[in-house]
């Protein structure tokens, strides 16, 4: 009997874990990837970009980083090689068509008013800056996310306060230069089980509600309590970077990065320049603030100011009605089932699009779940029932999101969401030992390992 075929787009960190499951469950994968390596965005970074979530938090289920690796935030070159042994590990390479970039996807079968009328999904089938550069010149970055600070700091590196670089901002993110507030790690107050309960969850029960409404308080006081420690570490105020949202909405919202490290030093020696204006416009010289009477010198200006999710996931259809449907309305959460399904397009699953504090970690867990359904573990519920549960989970994300509900941010119910996974495969959704670990240690990958 011939092995089913899977196809997989790209070869970052969820394409290489989806292909890995795929084979797990006896399928036939071919990953198709643009670039010439696996990696995904890691190949296409900067050269002082380290990992933000730590090594305990951000790595695969089923293999641990290397004993030598013994930083909790390792380089972007270290982040590589890990993936690069993953990939080795289980074989994955000869599965991957490299620069073989997809241009488009199309179903082919039934016909769009087929499919909108269906009460079944019906299965499966599927047709920066690399090296430094040495910048004398004037450079402006504008926004105020990771990749604003890191470009930020690795011009101050090499321009000094002789050219120093200029980052506008319109919004105050927290960046933190650490995972942990006196020892103790950020993963007690928001990754274990006993966190769940002080939050709102997706189809929760009437106990659950209770309690989540009875905690608010608790959840309100952990939050001051971890902005004040930051605030006492990092000179925010000092600097004007306070930014106007709690640290426990930062942490829902997926809003949480590191800092480049001595970030706030260069901008105390005068080679980084921090200025806040909503709006700006170009000039012969450089770079005029919404105030107009501010001219900032730049011969070169880098627009740092990130990528919309959902017009990406649009992009990818040819089919006007898939792109019309597949993020749904621009005041609702992107409607996927299960955060990778749309029950309205079929043989398609979108790993990868969902955000948590560490990517791999949701997508790991969604390409294992996936990889179970096509293996026959489980069967789908009916597209009513799958309506049901995605607006359950847009009424979630638009209470915990805010203005970001479109990036489907998982990060404080990830145990919750993992829970449901493990449901549908029929395994134990309860994966620590003994009751005190299971409430209050916070859960990782690695405590999901062999869900073959």
């Amino acid at each position: 009997m011939e092995r089913k075929r899977v196809g997989i787009v790209g070869a970052g960190v969820s394409g290489l874990a989806a292909c890995k499951h795929a084979l797990d469950k006896g399928f036939s994968p071919v990953v198709f990837e643009a670039d010439e390596s696996i990696g995904g965005v890691w190949t296409h970074t900067l050269e002082s970009t380290r990992l933000q979530a730590t090594t305990r938090a951000y790595r695969f289920s089923d293999l641990a980083w290397p004993a030598n690796v013994t930083e909790k935030y390792p380089s972007h070159c270290k982040v590589m090689d890990y993936i690069k042994s993953y990939a080795c590990k289980f074989d994955l390479l000869r599965y991957i068509r490299f620069n073989s970039q997809v241009l488009g996807v199309e179903y082919f079968g039934a016909t769009e008013e087929d499919i909108m009328s269906w009460e079944l999904w019906s299965g499966w089938q599927r047709d920066s800056i690399r090296n430094r550069e040495r910048w004398r010149k004037h450079v402006t970055i504008v926004g105020s996310g990771k990749s604003a600070f890191d470009i930020a700091a690795e011009v101050a590196r090499v321009n000094g306060t002789s050219q120093p670089c200029t980052m506008i901002y319109r919004t105050k993110h927290w960046l933190v230069h650490k995972a942990s507030v006196w020892g103790v790690e950020l993963g007690y107050f928001y990754l274990n089980r006993i966190s769940q309960l002080l939050v709102h969850k997706p189809g929760e029960g009437f106990l659950h509600y209770i309690l989540a409404t009875a905690f608010s308080p608790l959840r309100w006081a952990i939050s001051k309590v971890i902005e004040t420690y930051f605030k006492w570490n990092i000179p925010l105020q000092k600097h004007g970077m306070v930014p106007d949202y709690s640290f426990s909405y930062a942490m829902s919202a997926c809003l949480i990065a590191m800092l480049p490290e001595g970030f706030y030093d260069m901008v105390d020696e005068g080679s980084i320049i921090l200025k806040k204006s909503k709006t700006f416009s170009f000039c012969d010289k450089g770079i005029i603030l919404q105030d107009g009477n501010e001219c900032i010198k730049s011969d070169i200006v880098i627009l740092a100011t990130g990528f919309r999710g959902d017009q990406k996931l649009r992009d990818i259809f040819t089919a006007n009605w898939c792109k019309r449907i597949v993020t749904g309305s621009p005041d609702t959460a992107v409607p996927l089932y299960r955060e990778c399904i749309h029950p309205r397009i079929p043989q398609l699953a979108i790993v990868g699009y969902s955000e948590s504090l560490t990517d791999l970690y949701a997508s790991e867990r969604m390409a294992n779940w996936v990889a179970h359904f096509l293996g026959g573990s489980f069967q789908l519920p009916s597209i009513r029932c799958m309506d049901k549960s995605i607006a359950e989970w847009a009424k979630y994300k638009n209470r915990y999101n805010g203005e970001y509900y479109r990036r489907s941010c998982i990060s404080t119910i990830n145990i919750w969401f993992n829970d449901l996974l493990c449901q549908d495969i029929g395994c134990n959704p309860k994966r620590k030992n003994g009751f005190l670990a299971e409430w209050f240690q916070p859960y990782g990958p690695a405590d999901y390992a062999g869900l073959y």
